[in-house]
């Protein structure tokens, strides 16, 4: 069966590479392109904000990698080496123009990830994102344009995680970040885990996305 995604390893890119690419893509889908796209990719280093008159969430010391004003919902957040960030670009006529069960699905695509590697996430009931137990492990934030999306998730997989200290991440006071890398360890007790590779847990999701999104 023909694929119904166009599924893209970027490797790791600037944010502003990211950025135009995705623009690129919208523009040819609101030009009549048929093609759904998934861009799969890790970030140098850097620190985002969506639309939003408040900044608290940034803090109010220097942070220590630059910072993104983008045209997606939400607050901030980071980016960088060791987190996969998936931006679909597709037609959300295959959601129901639904942003609200668009954002559900891209939940459940993170949650079915992690099941594969036996690591259990979950909703929080008026939040957007996942976690693992009281430990925010994705976030979403998603941009539309003529009911084509843009933006999307990040799934810490083995990420460096101090940086999410200079912020208040999604907004959200007191929230604790982890990876699937820290919460493989915890789950057997600080004992060595096989190294965590970023692109195959990229190719895992992609493969759920078709699946749950696309289907």
């Amino acid at each position: 069966m023909k694929s119904l995604l166009t599924r893209r390893w970027l490797g790791r890119k600037s944010y502003e590479e990211g950025l135009r690419l995705q623009e690129e893509l919208v523009t040819k889908k609101i030009a009549g392109d048929s093609k759904n796209y998934l861009l799969l990719l890790e970030h140098e280093p850097v620190y985002t904000i969506g639309r939003t008159q408040d900044v608290s969430s940034l803090g109010n010391e220097s942070l220590p990698h630059p910072l993104h004003r983008i045209g997606r919902g939400g607050q901030a957040t980071y980016h960088g080496p060791g987190q996969l960030v998936a931006y679909p670009i597709i037609d959300l006529s295959l959601a129901g123009r639904d942003l609200h069960r668009y954002l559900r699905l891209l939940e459940e695509v993170i949650i079915q990830t992690l099941a594969f590697y036996q690591l259990q996430g979950s909703r929080r009931e008026g939040m957007t994102g996942v976690w693992s137990d009281d430990r925010k492990i994705a976030s979403l934030g998603v941009g539309v344009k003529k009911w084509i999306s843009f933006h999307g998730l990040a799934l810490n997989v083995c990420c460096d995680l101090a940086p999410f200290e200079s912020i208040t991440p999604c907004g959200l006071s007191g929230v604790k970040m982890t990876s699937m890398k820290q919460e493989l360890e915890f789950r057997n007790q600080g004992e060595s885990i096989p190294p965590l590779d970023v692109l195959s847990v990229a190719k895992k999701l992609s493969d759920i996305f078709e699946r749950v999104v696309l289907s």
